[in-house]
């Protein structure tokens, strides 16, 4: 009896080890079941994560294309306001998922549109990936000076913007930005004039002097602080034809639109309050003694307001753009104004082209972008004889046919006073970019003109130009990705 009772204990404990080991058997097996769930769970999550990411990226792609054949349709075809969702299909043809866009088109004046595709799987609705895309056509406010002759910056310069010239370039300073040129090499007028060497398209005279072509390029990163590159393709500035032509139809339409004076030109004074007042020039200063001129230079004058008439105060149009077919004079600040002020004279004559000038300061109030002023110019963009000592012009300068500068006043010489005291200034600041059909230049090298020149690149200009200043591409580009957090 004995054995039997400790039998049946032994037979008791091993049932409940059994029961025991069996339900920590049962409770790894349900976690093993479920961690493998949620890894299963997890990992289609995550498939599908993917899948709406592409999803999205399609969306952008897709967009991308519509723009490259209707550049200026913001409304994906439909005429009406968005979003507007298109069906995602596999290899296959069955449809996985589908992508809606909101499109935000441009400011006035910038090219910038800004694309937000929002990707989602069939499958599972609740996965969603958002891309946000700035895409943008650069314009030729993608340079800080660009040049259709050859140009010279001298020891001292220093230049944040990338520069370009469809001739030569010699750089004697400090650029931060690439440097590029549409030649391979040229005859450099400043040195040896047309019997001296050949010389790189972008070349630099600073210790040690570049070698000749054909040798190699040395780098010089002391002078080119991103490089410099040539040749490469040129500017097109006998395509700003076309865009003056466009400026006046847009003005006239749209915009406002002022025909020939009757006397010698325009003078615009722009105003905070966006307005500007609109007066006509009836005479120019009076040179101080004869013999001011200089018979050597085209297109020579005082370019300096003698009397004026005050016409009327207008605001700025909608558009943003106003056309002079005159000569014209501007001066005043903006705050908040997005303007381009064009001069020319149509048909065309080149005896006959149009001229911006100044005398006085053109001032943004902000510099975050939001104030934009183009001045483009038949001709020449020139500082008068009576220009401030201390002055400042912010805005993109287009000179298609001339250049932008300031004439040569003769000094003082045998008590003939000439253009003294205005032959010499002190400093001028031009906050912004320049194109110059011609070498442009504020001073000379005997000391006339402005002592101090300071140029300072405004990339805001870059994707967000004065309205319709001419463009360098016409492709888009891509300014910004990002994905937003859903």
């Amino acid at each position: 009896m004995k054995n039997a009772k400790i039998y049946q204990n032994k037979k008791g404990f091993m049932l409940a080890g059994v029961l025991v080991f069996g339900f920590i058997g049962a409770l790894l097996v349900a976690g093993i079941v479920s961690w493998a769930g949620a890894n299963i769970k997890s990992a289609r999550r995550e498939v599908g994560r993917e899948q709406a990411f592409q999803v999205a990226e399609a969306g952008i792609e897709y967009y991308r294309w519509h723009l490259a054949h209707n550049k200026t349709d913001y409304q994906d075809g439909t005429g009406v306001s968005g979003p507007y969702v298109h069906d995602f299909l596999d290899k296959e043809g069955e449809k996985i998922g589908e992508f809606s866009l909101n499109i935000t088109p441009p400011l006035t004046g910038s090219t910038a549109v800004t694309i937000r595709s929002t990707g989602i799987i069939i499958n599972d609705p609740s996965v969603q990936r958002t891309i946000e895309v700035i895409l943008a056509i650069p314009s030729i406010a993608r340079y800080s000076v660009v040049a259709n002759d050859v140009m010279r910056f001298g020891d001292g310069t220093e230049v944040f913007g990338p520069i370009h010239s469809n001739k030569g370039i010699r750089f004697d300073g400090f650029a931060h930005n690439i440097v590029s040129s549409a030649v391979a090499e040229y005859n450099d007028p400043d040195h040896g004039g047309q019997f001296g060497p050949m010389e790189f398209g972008v070349h630099t005279h600073i210790t040690p002097v570049d070698p000749e072509p054909p040798s190699s390029v040395p780098l010089r990163p002391d002078v080119f602080g991103a490089g410099r590159t040539f040749p490469v393709p040129a500017v097109d500035f006998d395509g700003f034809t076309y865009d003056l032509a466009n400026l006046k139809t847009v003005a006239q339409n749209d915009g406002l639109y002022f025909a020939d004076s009757g006397a010698l030109g325009y003078n615009i004074v722009l105003k905070t309050d966006d307005t500007f007042d609109m007066y006509r020039v009836g005479s120019t200063f009076p040179p101080p003694t004869n013999g001011c001129n200089n018979p050597g230079q085209n297109g020579w004058g005082i370019w300096s307001i003698g009397t004026q008439t005050f016409l009327d105060n207008y605001p700025f149009p909608n558009n943003g753009i106003i056309f002079i077919e005159d000569d014209l004079w501007i001066e005043g600040q903006i705050d908040g104004a997005r303007i381009t002020i064009a001069a020319a004279r149509f048909p065309e004559n080149p005896g006959n082209y149009a001229n911006i000038n100044f005398t006085k300061d053109i001032l943004y109030t902000n510099y975050d972008g939001s104030d934009v002023i183009g001045l483009i110019s038949q001709n020449d963009i020139s500082a008068g004889l009576t220009s401030a000592n201390i002055i400042r012009i912010d805005g993109a300068l287009v000179a298609q046919n001339g250049r932008v500068g300031r004439f040569y006043y003769r000094p003082p010489q045998g008590g003939n006073n000439r253009c003294s005291p205005y032959h010499i200034r002190d400093t001028i600041t031009l906050y912004g970019m320049m194109a110059t059909n011609e070498r442009y230049g504020f001073r000379y090298s005997d000391g006339n003109g402005y002592e101090t020149r300071n140029l300072i690149y405004d990339a805001n200009l870059l994707y967000g130009p004065p309205p319709l200043l001419p463009l360098s591409t016409d492709q888009y580009e891509t300014v910004s990705w990002k994905e937003m957090v859903n």
